[in-house]
């Protein structure tokens, strides 16, 4: 649930102060970078939350009301730490509690080396899981958590083998933190939606943030949109709830990146480091992810996507200053928030507009195989009818589309794929990475 999506944005320069004295730039620059975002997007909109030093909170909004409501996806995974952290403040569990105390005894979960997956590992991104149980087989891609069971979840746990041990690496997973949530969830006798509303949404007066929409919410939820402008379906996370069912508005996450500024808070807890996250200037705490830069503080941040939204939430605790983006499409949102908080990282340039053509059939079947791009991870390629589909070690499957005989690509994410007689190159984020074909 967290992808890259990147348009035609100019750049806007730093003044020449230091970055601890820049505050949050005035509207009119936001709404310039957010008009020239949505240009050729018409049919979307941006929403932007700005909380300054003094509290004032603004919003600027391009394209929808500023009242409308947004799926914020993996956003909900730091909802989730701070259920956490407030249990263990009241000693209801302990970050190093083993998870397999709180599931039933019929659930094996791996173990590796005598080292157990414990609720701190799960809340760090570090406890060995995939990113996706590999049992997660979509009847609806468009809709891909929706049918995936606790009883599915609980069969890959008792048939997985760890690679690596709890605790040692850093690998972003949404299986891990939604069941982070499922467990807090059955520690305290009640389901993840009533806990989070117990926990963080009814303490701090979030009346606009819900999995399950009261119907004058729904009313206001804002229709997601895929690359080409197709309203798309909202998602359904049942079982990995705590991973990123949350719906929110600009209002109700300003009134939680304001509670996350408070230094005497709970959430306090998870904003400290606690494990390194796959770069030098990269650590997590529990759930917020904290990019550390030599210029200035650390900007304590997480993002979300799903089917047809995108999401940003940042904050810099020296500053005291916070920035939400939500947006109802495949529009950037990380640069966004991370430009506004901090004008020396640049916007990005966009993705090449891409227009899908028809292959030949027996072209496409030469593409059909297995590929190994790392030992522990391959992708799939099938075909079904005129199209190709993609389905990488412990991911849903998703449709690609022909350039060319040879270059396809996906609309859910900006990614890109080559194919040539022996193997394929998945170009991502910047990198090109081969793969051989295995089968």
């Amino acid at each position: 649930m967290r992808t890259r999506h990147l348009s035609v944005l100019a750049l806007v320069f730093a003044v020449a102060l230091p970055l601890h004295a820049q505050g949050l730039p005035p509207d009119s620059t936001v709404r310039r970078i957010v008009t020239e975002r949505l240009t050729s997007s018409p049919f979307r909109g941006i929403v932007v939350g700005l909380l300054d030093a003094n509290g004032t909170r603004r919003v600027v909004v391009v394209g929808l009301p500023a009242d409308r409501v947004f799926e914020i996806g993996s956003i909900t995974k730091v909802f989730t730490s701070s259920i956490l952290a407030g249990m263990v403040a009241d000693g209801s569990v302990h970050l190093d509690d083993p998870i397999a105390k709180y599931l039933p005894p019929s659930v094996q979960v791996p173990a590796r080396n005598g080292r157990q997956i414990t609720l701190l590992d799960l809340a760090t991104q570090s406890s060995g899981l995939p990113r996706l149980p590999a049992n997660m087989a979509p009847r609806d891609s468009t809709n891909p958590y929706a049918d995936y069971a606790v009883d599915q979840m609980y069969a890959f746990l008792s048939g997985y083998q760890l690679t690596r041990d709890p605790g040692e690496t850093y690998e972003y997973s949404n299986l891990g933190v939604g069941l982070l949530g499922h467990v807090l969830a059955l520690k305290a006798g009640m389901s993840y939606e009533e806990l989070v509303r117990r926990r963080v949404l009814a303490p701090l007066g979030m009346r606009e943030t819900a999995i399950t929409l009261s119907p004058a919410l729904r009313a206001r939820l804002a229709p997601g949109h895929d690359n080409e402008g197709n309203v798309v379906p909202n998602w359904d996370l049942p079982t990995l709830a705590g991973a990123g069912a949350l719906r929110s508005t600009v209002r109700d996450m300003l009134t939680f990146l304001a509670a996350n500024l408070d230094s005497t808070s709970v959430f306090k807890q998870t904003h400290l480091s606690r494990h390194a996250a796959g770069s030098a200037n990269m650590t997590i705490g529990l759930g917020w992810h904290i990019l550390s830069r030599p210029q200035g503080p650390s900007i304590i941040w997480h993002n979300g996507g799903t089917g047809g939204y995108r999401s940003f939430a940042g904050f810099d605790e020296v500053r005291r200053i916070a920035v939400v983006v939500l947006t109802n499409a495949n529009i950037g949102a990380d640069d966004i928030g991370f430009h506004l908080l901090d004008a020396t990282l640049p916007l990005q340039t966009p993705p090449k507009v891409r227009t899908a053509v028809a292959v030949d059939s027996l072209i496409l079947q030469g593409h059909v195989g297995e590929y190994e791009l790392v030992p522990a991870f391959h992708i799939v390629v099938t075909r079904e009818g005129a199209g190709l589909f993609i389905q990488a070690t412990g991911q849903p499957r998703f449709p690609i589309f022909a350039e060319s005989e040879t270059e396809f690509f996906f609309k859910v994410v900006d990614a890109q794929i080559s194919f040539s007689e022996d193997g394929m190159v998945l170009h991502q984020n910047g990198q090109n990475l081969p793969g051989r074909k295995v089968r």
